[in-house]
């Protein structure tokens, strides 16, 4: 019962934070316009539950109650429809005003295609980890199902044909024989009819978890989607079946399907179909360049699904950027990858789009950098690309949501600075990314002045900015940059979209949501009775990580009496076992702060340097103690630790390496500059 108190505990608080949100006005503004910067009149524009109409001018401005989020959708007829997302911090960072908005133009043979990550619902949906609340129940399986998937639906639902990488295999019990291989996912069928519900068409069965229980769990997937509506292919009863190619047509536009896992596996049977067993297509080069021509010779516009590369890189392989390039060259009208866990850039070649990596869509991995995604809408007219939208996604306690404030920024920050790189660049509209057939960007110089603070938080900028000069004042100042490695720090959200945030390590029956936070709406309160000791942090390990590499935990916070907080980071070694590691993994002491009661947010810095070598992730943990003979509350927000990726420098142009200066949070100055920095930036 403990989590369903604590969701008590938090929705209480939450609901009575969102009341007093309620009880005020807020004045939205914004204004549409067309792929040739003209603007849209008449347009209906609908947040939240308010509606009004674009003017002459593509302008509207909407009074609407305040809220946690705002939900904005546009409607104009012979234009595809549009919805964006954001909550309050989004709104105050834009003063109110939404970016604007560009909708694009309906026409015969032009199709708007739509693309998710990965997508599997079993393991932890059923049996969750650290006590988290269980999303899918025995008796309630399609219910719960369709929850998992309900703030994506209403945006895969905008495109005219929707696909997403299912990555389990699909069976009522779980099969008997499974490969001989560590890992192996299985989901129950109502997925089929959740994803359906969605607003999707298609699945790509060409990864390296379709054939995890061997022909059996390949023989109930394959029919078990013959008795749903949706599209497949990427496998099959042998390799001749399994290179076959999904025919639909859309809008004038024959559209064919391809999907392929990159590598055979290791194991016997391969997780490859041949002549002796079913199994996934195998993407090797010929059977690629094959299966496009066979498609492209029938005009069909071919669409090529991958699943390749290594996980969590943050770019292709040379094998997966060579055989996506060598489809394109064969007459594929675009490329999209997967199997990362993590998204990659986007790269515009000779025309056409390729996605190396779309990330997690619908997946149960807990740690952060596994959790920022985006859902892929392509325009393609008669076959040739036309426009590319890129939607932030956040996958908050396993369900995939729009990704607003902090999220957003994260990103849209890593898909603009891996994208860059391969000279393929992401303009804005509204919340959302754009890559245009031209490729061209326009961007201009603003300027932000920072003084007598020592750390300034860059996700304050848009999120499309790039720092391209920082002046100090005097010659002993110094600055460095970095970004912070856990999602929702600022407590933001907490329990928006009907999901509570799983990042985080505390007492479930004493914790709430605080209506007030240091720098916005909310924070999350600790609990202490007297002389009671609790431990906070991070719940999993982070993955992703550089080894050797100097840190800051950053935090505010707020308390009634005196408190000891203890910092620690507790690894994983290579080959351990997660439970292993989170019961019995040494916690190195960081550093112990002394706090004395304040009616004032306090800010806490604590430095140390990431695990050198021997680990494959670690964590950050602080034990509070309670030093009074009263009960006791800890007001905890901002909660950052953030990887310093450049050494301290006075040089005004900011370090280019990696795009640093791009996917930077977080710049820090070697003391408080008592005169005003200016820092320059473009967007």
């Amino acid at each position: 019962m403990r989590p369903l108190f604590l969701l008590s505990l938090l929705l209480l608080a939450f609901s009575l934070s969102t009341s007093a949100i309620a009880s005020e006005q807020v004045q939205l503004d914004g204004r549409l316009i067309n792929e040739k910067n003209t603007p849209i009149s008449n347009a209906q524009v609908k947040i939240n539950n308010i509606v009004t109409q674009s003017n002459g001018n593509g302008e509207f401005s909407l009074a609407i109650p305040s809220s946690d989020l705002y939900k904005v959708t546009l409607n104009k007829t012979g234009y595809y429809k549009n919805i964006q997302t954001f909550n309050h911090v989004d709104m105050n960072n834009f003063k109110q005003q939404i970016p604007t908005i560009t909708l694009v133009k309906k026409q015969n043979k032009r199709v708007m295609l739509a693309f998710g990550g990965d997508v599997m619902m079993g393991r932890r949906y059923y049996q969750p980890y650290f006590g988290d609340e269980t999303l899918i129940h025995s008796g309630s399986i399609l219910e719960d199902s369709k929850a998992i998937v309900q703030h994506i639906k209403p945006y895969m639902s905008l495109a005219d044909y929707a696909a997403v990488n299912l990555e389990s295999q699909i069976a009522r019990t779980k099969p008997e024989k499974r490969a001989p291989k560590s890992v192996t996912f299985y989901s129950q069928p109502e997925i089929l009819s959740a994803l359906t519900w969605a607003g999707v068409d298609y699945v790509t069965l060409g990864n390296n978890h379709t054939y995890d229980y061997l022909d059996s769990g390949l023989q109930s997937t394959i029919k078990a989607l013959e008795n749903s509506s949706l599209g497949y292919s990427g496998a099959g009863v042998n390799q001749q079946k399994a290179l076959q190619a999904h025919h639909q047509s859309i809008n004038n536009t024959d559209l064919s399907m391809l999907g392929y896992v990159g590598w055979e596996g290791s194991a016997n049977p391969s997780q490859t179909a041949n002549q002796q067993h079913g199994g996934a297509a195998y993407g090797s080069m010929e059977n690629i360049l094959s299966s496009v021509k066979r498609e492209t010779a029938q005009n069909k516009t071919t669409i090529v699904q991958y699943h390749g590369s290594q996980e969590y890189a943050n770019t292709p392989t040379g094998v997966t950027e060579q055989r996506l390039k060598s489809a394109l060259n064969q007459g594929a009208a675009l490329a999209i990858a997967h199997h990362p866990h993590v998204t990659q850039g986007l790269e515009l070649y000779n025309g056409k789009l390729i996605a190396y990596s779309m990330g997690n869509f619908i997946f149960d991995q807990n740690f952060s950098s596994t959790q920022h995604s985006f859902l892929l809408y392509v325009w393609l007219d008669d076959g040739v690309f036309h426009r590319a939208e890129i939607v932030p996604i956040y996958v908050k306690g396993y369900k995939p949501t729009p990704a607003v404030g902090i999220q957003r920024n994260t990103v849209m920050r890593r898909l603009s600075a891996l994208s860059k790189e391969r000279n393929t660049f992401i303009s804005a509209s509204g919340g959302h990314g754009v890559i245009t057939a031209e490729n061209q960007i326009n961007k201009s110089e603003k300027t932000v002045k920072v003084s007598n603070n020592k750390l300034f938080n860059l996700t304050h900028l848009p999120w499309h900015s790039e720092l391209s000069q920082v002046i100090l004042p005097s010659s002993d100042l110094q600055y460095r940059l970095g970004k912070n490695l856990i999602n929702a720090s600022d407590f933001e959200n907490f329990n928006s979209f009907n999901s509570s945030e799983r990042t985080w390590l505390f007492n479930r029956e004493t914790t709430s949501i605080n209506p007030l936070g240091a720098n916005s709406q909310q924070s999350l309160s600790l609990n202490f009775k007297p002389q009671e000791q609790q431990w906070f942090g991070m719940q999993s390990f982070r993955r992703v990580y550089q080894a050797s590499f100097p840190n800051t935990i950053e935090a505010n916070l707020k308390i009634n009496a005196p408190v000891k907080a203890t910092f620690y980071w507790q690894g994983r070694k290579k080959r351990q076992k997660l439970f292993d590691a989170l019961k019995n993994s040494p916690k190195h002491k960081i550093k112990t702060v002394t706090l004395s009661s304040n009616e004032q947010w306090q800010n806490i810095k604590v430095d140390f340097n990431s695990p050198r070598v021997g680990y494959r992730s670690y964590r950050v943990l602080v034990e509070f103690e309670n030093l009074s003979n009263k009960q006791t509350q800890v007001n905890i927000d901002d909660f950052s630790v953030i990887e310093w990726q450049s050494a301290y420098s006075s040089d005004e142009q900011p370090i280019k390496l990696n795009n640093i200066n791009q996917e930077a949070t977080f710049i820090e100055f070697n003391k408080a500059p008592s005169q005003a920095v200016v820092i320059k930036y473009s967007h």
